[in-house]
């Protein structure tokens, strides 16, 4: 598993690698970790910030790439090349989950790897510094971490702004060898119709990888506060789905921002009413805590998103991390965020309530 951070990157091993602060070169810094677990220990090992030129010659006839191979390239590049390569081989897609509140890096990886297995996906986590503010606990420590989710804004627009650039060069390479494929069947234009025909067969059949995203419960404040940036890359069309779990938010005027929102597909704002964890997030800091968008059933009124009323569904209860453990025993529940995870409209599965513009099981 690919893991990327913006965490400091100490020189140790296994988890002892990521810190609990920004990194030294600023809270935009970006680092990619592969991950593995044996005979449960964590194995860990930073991608090479700067590739060689054999490298970057290799992946590029590799690829079929269009890039100048005399440039410099880095990690990044390999990281998505592998990927890609994965979802294909393996027919998955590829979900990127960016946590929460008080989440240090195993806890991270444990929910990733559950993501995994429970949904048959590719997951690609994004770790902030968010580790409740060390020996502080309480609202100091809620308060920190939305500090370092600010803070964090700017790197994960960078990398939305990564996914987009790397999704659309990996895309182009395979859809510039089917032109040719086309033109070879169908030279001079012969029988346009014919080839177009061809051309959407060949481009659905080949480049079908479909890329997600998640974010729970404080990551959607960190997605909030990465759209008021000045290069927001998180408004740019880049993912198929747009999840939004147990989102520790303000429900006021969310849908100034999640209208900024671009998707293939859909955004999806979960909600259970019962969410003990929001409910102690809106007591945390006092009065002035909203009601969190995650819990909060009125003012649903953004345009481009839909709903789901987790509300009394069996084995939800007053869960936070409603999409594993014991709330996916609920089949009906894990059937929905197996289509969100993969870029499926899963709402087709679902009724709507007219009355405050939601969707729940059947």
């Amino acid at each position: 598993m690919y893991l990327i951070t913006n965490r400091v990157i100490k020189r140790k091993t296994g988890l002892a690698l990521f810190g609990d602060t920004p990194n030294t070169r600023g809270p935009n810094e970006l680092r990619a970790v592969k991950v593995d677990k044996k005979e449960g220990k964590w194995l860990t090992k930073t991608v090479d910030d700067k590739l060689s030129k054999k490298e970057v010659k290799a992946l590029k006839s590799k690829f079929k790439l269009t890039i100048d191979e005399s440039k410099s390239w880095y990690g990044s590049l390999t990281v998505a090349c592998d990927l890609f390569e994965q979802a294909k081989n393996e027919n998955k897609s590829i979900l990127f989950f960016v946590h929460g509140y008080n989440n240090d890096v195993e806890d991270v990886l444990k929910t990733a790897y559950q993501l995994e297995e429970l949904y048959n996906v590719i997951v690609v986590p994004f770790t902030w510094p968010a580790n409740g503010g060390g020996a502080i606990s309480g609202a100091v420590s809620y308060l920190s971490d939305k500090s370092d989710a600010r803070a964090s804004s700017g790197a994960l627009n960078r990398v939305v702004e990564k996914i987009h650039f790397f999704h659309s060069l990996l895309t182009n390479a395979a859809t510039t060898e089917i032109k040719i494929k086309v033109d070879e069947k169908y030279p001079g234009n012969t029988n346009p119709m014919a080839a177009s025909e061809l051309y959407s067969y060949l481009v659905n059949k080949s480049c079908a990888v479909k890329i997600n995203f998640m974010c729970h419960s404080m990551g959607a404040y960190l997605l909030k506060h990465s759209l008021k940036t000045s290069d927001n890359a998180t408004s740019n069309l880049v993912f198929d789905n747009i999840c939004l779990v147990a989102s520790d938010t303000n429900n006021k005027k969310h849908a100034e921002w999640v209208e900024q929102l671009d998707v293939r597909k859909r955004i999806y704002i979960v909600i259970n009413e019962d969410d003990l964890a929001l409910k102690a997030a809106r007591i945390k800091p006092g009065y002035e805590q909203r009601a969190r968008l995650g819990h909060y059933l009125k003012n649903l009124n953004s345009h481009n998103a839909y709903y789901i009323d987790l509300t009394d569904e069996k084995h939800v209860d007053n869960n936070h991390n409603y999409f594993k453990g014991d709330s996916v025993k609920n089949i009906a529940l894990k059937e929905f965020f197996t289509h969100a995870f993969n870029g499926l409209p899963a709402d087709k599965h679902l009724n709507y309530f007219s009355d405050n513009n939601t969707y729940r099981l059947k």
